[in-house]
């Protein structure tokens, strides 16, 4: 059963930094396609982050490219989200999650991550969420 776990979200003011952190469990592949999303009061959920975790293709939502960095620690199972320069538009909840689809256990490029955020439906696994809140 794939379990994913949040930590690091907190408040911070305007030009600060958090990392979270996506602890994985359970998982179909060894290597896979796993996301950042977020979701703020009143918004539609967005995709700002993911990851081929085999090594090779990351992809950015313009909102947060040169500001965001997804990474990975295969030996804890961990995905990152090193966020830098946080604004004000950045709270909201985030949330990992992981794409099951054996399209997904496969290098699927900077385009087919693209097209993977863009689809949130495609990724069958969620965790509970973290929450984020820049202040101004």
């Amino acid at each position: 059963q794939v379990q994913l776990v949040e930590s690091g979200g907190g408040s911070v003011q305007t030009g600060g930094s958090l990392r979270l952190s996506c602890a994985a469990s359970g998982l179909t592949y060894r290597s896979n396609c796993m996301g950042w999303f977020r979701q703020a009061p009143g918004k539609e959920r967005e995709g700002v982050a993911a990851m081929y975790t085999g090594g090779g293709s990351t992809y950015y939502a313009d909102s947060v490219k040169g500001r965001f960095t997804i990474s990975q620690d295969n030996a804890k199972n961990t995905v990152y989200l090193q966020m830098t320069s946080l604004k004000p538009e950045d709270t909201a909840m985030y949330y990992c999650a992981y794409c099951a689809a054996a399209y997904c256990a496969s290098d699927v490029g900077t385009y087919g991550l693209r097209w993977l955020l863009s689809r949130p439906d495609w990724f069958g696994h969620w965790g509970q969420g973290t929450q984020v809140i820049v202040s101004s």
